[in-house]
């Protein structure tokens, strides 16, 4: 009986974790750039190093660089500061698309942005 428990649990774990991995999808900025359209609607992650990062009452954008090209990303739980390594979740959005949205920053420009859900150093 108990053993069946141990079974159950590692089964729930396991689905649990798959699901999370699906729900969120790793790749990189060159990718992401390449074919945003493939990325609509979902959920992705990148990591990458902090190389600008502007910030007014906890809102603003960083551009982060992952070694294969560079995307800004608009949060607004606080920004990482210049210089971090990080992992962030977020959407890809048009800056056109986000109208009034999120304030942006001069520096972010036109294009696509990531909006971030969270982010986390690494």
């Amino acid at each position: 009986m108990k053993q069946s428990r141990t079974n159950r649990a590692g089964v729930a774990l396991l689905a649990s974790l798959a699901l999370l991995s699906v729900a969120c999808r790793e790749t990189t900025v060159s990718k992401l750039l390449a074919e945003p359209q493939k990325y609509a609607n979902e959920d992705v992650g990148l990591k990458g190093d902090v190389v600008e990062s502007v910030s007014v009452l906890g809102r603003g954008a960083y551009q982060l660089d992952d070694g294969t090209g560079t995307i800004w990303v608009v949060s607004t739980k606080g920004v990482p500061r210049k210089g971090a390594r990080v992992a962030v979740r977020g959407r890809v959005r048009d800056v056109a698309n986000l109208g009034d949205l999120v304030p942006l920053p001069p520096q972010v420009g036109s294009g696509l942005v990531l909006v971030s859900d969270e982010h986390k150093g690494i």
